[in-house]
């Protein structure tokens, strides 16, 4: 799984082969097809650990036992986290967008899994305007695409942006402002 999701992550679907998958695993490539059957079959399997396990981080977060400033803040410094620490997702999530999320259609009921997200923002929302601490009228699925946009796009065209910016988007000290940067934009449109 390791050799399959670092393979996809840098080559992509069309360029991994099951051949370099199996000898950077270390393994025979016959153990590779018995467990999961064909190169779709591992690709299939790599896309299901890294959705399944931002998806069991976000229940774990227990967003709904929190104030709602205190919840909107604990999920975008959650969501900048996880992608920061986390480049398969990152790049799996690179190379499923050039396939159209063809392959995400697959997993069954996983590409629907945020939607338990979406309703827990949209009850924080709910309970933060009714406090009077949100403004209005927040929809909670385009807070959530601005919350992964701002958490995700430094690092899924790390390379670019360097290059075009002349800043090393890597470096430590700029990771650690980008994501202040970020809690401070979102919390900045939400809290009144």
């Amino acid at each position: 799984m390791k050799a399959g999701l670092e393979d996809f992550g840098s080559k992509g679907y069309g360029g991994a082969r099951t051949e370099g998958i199996a000898k950077n695993a270390g393994c025979n490539i016959r153990m590779l097809y018995h467990y999961f059957g064909s190169k779709e079959g591992l690709y299939l399997a790599c896309l299901d650990r890294v959705y399944s396990k931002i998806r069991a981080s976000e229940r774990e977060l227990n967003l709904r036992d929190l104030s709602p400033t205190d919840a909107i803040t604990k999920l975008v410094e959650f969501t900048y986290d996880h992608m920061l620490n986390n480049k398969d997702f990152v790049q799996l999530a690179i190379v499923e967008n050039t396939q159209r999320g063809r392959f995400l259609k697959k997993l069954g009921p996983l590409p629907n899994a945020a939607s338990g997200l979406i309703a827990t923002i949209e009850e924080i929302l709910s309970r933060g305007t009714a406090g009077g601490a949100f403004r209005p009228n927040v929809d909670a699925v385009q807070l959530y695409i601005s919350i992964l946009s701002l958490s995700y796009l430094h690092l899924s065209n790390i390379h670019t942006l360097s290059v075009t910016y002349d800043q090393d988007l890597g470096d430590a000290d700029w990771l650690s402002a980008r994501r202040t940067h970020v809690v401070d934009m979102v919390t900045a449109y939400l809290f009144k």
